[in-house]
């Protein structure tokens, strides 16, 4: 008799199709853990794909591009209690799953347990993870304390995701995660970074973001500001932005799609507890010059 899978991977992909297929082939098949592949109204013929070379993946075919806010289609059509998210150029190590359900179930008040990131490329592990490793913001039971994450090295709880409401069709995409870090720190959870868990990441695009992908992570992080931030943070980020697009256009694009979004983000804010702006603005700090952050394996 088999017992019930703890723990589903999600993965929002659009006009991915062939980075999406290689994706799942790497997934860890062993426990043939459940897989929902949420489709943001591709027109390359992904989910049919899927479909034919998968069978046993959920598909969850969108008719419009829901961003970010699609992988909140794919946490509702699970059942398990725990969600790994997965993007369609990333995959979780062997093993790194039980690791995740093993964490979560021992620490009840944890919500997110967020991976190490390493690059397919040559193993590296990326800016994030060295710096989670330092725990800037502290270590509780569970391991450090994180407030910012990639989603795709990430192990929700579902109640605790879909009890804050997920993904904000405010923001779309691009720095999603600091938001649902907020509204799940002020409401009492618990996010760590663990070394047991690892998300493998094979990027196709360049190392360095685009201009308009700079436009739209910097808008959505000053609507951050705004939404759950105290009023001065907001009001500084806001007039840095403007004196950056009296010169460059990137600037210009991401502060007009602040002042659109903004009318919504007034009547959606919700300042969170001074703790955890304290924590989250320790957080949005650059590591401490000197400060090295040596993985264990290359440490022994």
């Amino acid at each position: 008799m088999h017992s019930e899978p703890a723990v589903s991977v999600v993965i929002a992909t659009r006009d991915r199709r062939e980075s999406l297929l290689r994706s799942l082939t790497r997934l860890d098949t062993e426990q043939r853990l459940p897989v929902v592949v949420v489709d943001n109204a591709s027109t390359d013929g992904s989910a049919a794909a899927v479909r034919a070379q998968h069978p046993d993946v959920d598909v969850v075919q969108l008719a419009a591009n829901a961003g970010a806010v699609a992988r909140t289609d794919g946490v509702r059509s699970a059942t398990t209690r725990y969600v790994a998210f997965a993007d369609d150029d990333s995959w979780w190590e062997p093993g790194s799953l039980d690791a995740a359900v093993a964490l979560l179930d021992a620490h009840p008040r944890v919500a997110v347990v967020v991976g190490r990131v390493r690059m397919a490329g040559d193993g590296s592990e990326d800016a994030v993870t060295r710096k989670h490793r330092l725990a800037l913001l502290g270590r509780s039971a569970a391991g450090p304390g994180v407030l910012s994450f990639p989603a795709f090295a990430a192990v929700v709880r579902r109640d605790a995701y879909l009890g804050v409401g997920g993904f904000s069709r405010l923001l779309f995409f691009g720095g999603e995660e600091h938001l649902l870090a907020l509204d799940l720190a002020a409401a009492g959870w618990d996010l760590v970074f663990s070394e047991d868990v690892v998300a493998w990441h094979d990027p196709a695009g360049p190392d360095r973001p685009t201009a308009a992908r700079w436009a739209l992570q910097t808008r959505n992080d000053v609507l951050v500001d705004w939404l759950r931030r105290p009023l001065p943070v907001a009001l500084a980020a806001t007039g840095r932005l403007a004196r950056r697009a009296r010169t460059e256009p990137a600037a210009r694009t991401a502060l007009a799609g602040v002042v659109r979004r903004l009318p919504a983000a007034l009547r959606q804010r919700r300042p969170v507890p001074a703790e955890v702006e304290r924590r989250f603005a320790t957080a949005q700090r650059p590591a401490p010059p000197g400060q090295q952050a040596v993985s264990p394996a290359a440490a022994g």
